[in-house]
């Protein structure tokens, strides 16, 4: 089985209404083919009613969506050559995993026979060949989400369309599932909008991270480009933790930036930077401590706490209070230590608001 035609997906100046409430703010987007895309936030963000236009379970208010280059915005959703993944599994309890996964293919017209070689096919796919004559309660969590998945798969739609696939899953079968979700759309190459409020799958499975916040783009970009170069407090923090506090930008250029906190000194990363008060996103990891009555940018610490394999401490200090994860567990610093405080290389970035 082959994904032989993955579509694009454009969003132009969308807006969704639900009564005098407005959802979606003029949204527009496009997602490359053969790439998986995630729309992340906090919930009442949008993500999902995105989503659910994309599948024609919603209909816009205005603008256009596109899949494959083809106007689709007023199309029902059996007609938009896309396939959906749900929350929550929606197999049939009375069925077998190869009648659920063969169910839509013969839906379609196509013979039983080569429906049910499509399913096997699909099944060994996703890790569960020889397992078609199991009902759905004879299979785990994490098999019942890949029979989903399989289900999807088989009917090769131009875009997969994933809605919180995992949020029924323990942490560890969440872990291996979205690896095998990501290993899978590599070696099909198929399109993927993936929907979901949490960062760490996010960040583990996407090509492109779009994040959301009331309604409307808050930032868009690699993964790795929204962890370390967030534009703002809410990203910042929504990407993982991070301190935000007051800085002054006292040079500029070269494509860096030299900031200050309190008489502590720091490089980093430019961007639209300018000379006059700023803010700084730092993240827990990207701060060091070190016990000393004096520094240039000193405080102390009020809580220290062990977990294993780091050291969360709360520190007081002139700028406010810091959070700062420390791997250095063999040597822990306790409460009413006076430390000099430092940063990292990464984890520093300036935010606009």
């Amino acid at each position: 089985m082959s994904i032989e035609a993955p579509g694009s997906v454009v969003f132009r100046n969308v807006r969704k209404d639900f009564g005098s409430f407005t959802a979606i703010h003029d949204l527009s987007l496009t997602i490359e083919p053969g790439t998986l895309v995630t729309l992340l936030g906090p919930s009442g963000c949008g993500k999902t009613t995105t989503l659910r236009m994309l599948a024609g379970l919603e209909h816009p208010t205005a603008g256009k969506i596109l899949i494959g280059g083809k106007d689709v915005t007023m199309l029902p959703a059996n007609e938009r050559d896309v396939s959906m993944v749900f929350q929550s599994y929606a197999l049939f309890p009375h069925m077998t995993a190869l009648d659920n996964v063969a169910y839509g293919l013969e839906s379609s017209g196509l013979k039983r026979k080569e429906a049910r070689e499509r399913a096997e096919e699909g099944l060994t796919l996703v890790g569960l060949g020889g397992m078609g004559k199991r009902l759905p309660a004879e299979l785990s969590g994490g098999q019942q989400q890949r029979v989903a998945v399989a289900r999807a798969l088989v009917l090769e739609p131009q875009v997969l369309l994933l809605d919180e696939p995992l949020s029924n899953l323990d942490a560890r079968l969440r872990r291996r599932v979205r690896t095998e979700i990501r290993e899978l759309q590599q070696r099909l190459g198929f399109t993927a909008v993936y929907v979901t409020h949490d960062q760490d799958e996010a960040l583990a499975v996407s090509d492109r991270i779009i994040v959301m916040k009331d309604g409307v783009i808050a930032q868009q970009g690699a993964p790795r480009e929204l962890y370390e170069a967030p534009t703002s407090a809410f990203i910042a923090d929504f990407m993982g933790e991070a301190n935000v506090v007051a800085c002054d930008v006292i040079d500029v250029g070269n494509g860096a930036a030299t900031i200050r906190v309190e008489a502590l000194t720091h490089s980093v990363p430019g961007r639209d930077a300018r000379p006059g008060p700023a803010k700084l996103a730092v993240r827990p990891n990207a701060i060091t401590l070190e016990p000393s009555a004096e520094g240039a940018f000193s405080g102390q610490i009020t809580h220290a706490a062990y977990l294993g394999d780091h050291v969360e401490y709360e520190v007081k200090t002139a700028a406010g209070t810091l959070f700062v994860v420390d791997p250095a567990v063999e040597r822990p610093l306790t409460p009413a230590t006076r430390v000099a405080i430092g940063f990292k290389e990464r984890g520093v970035a300036i935010i606009s608001s």
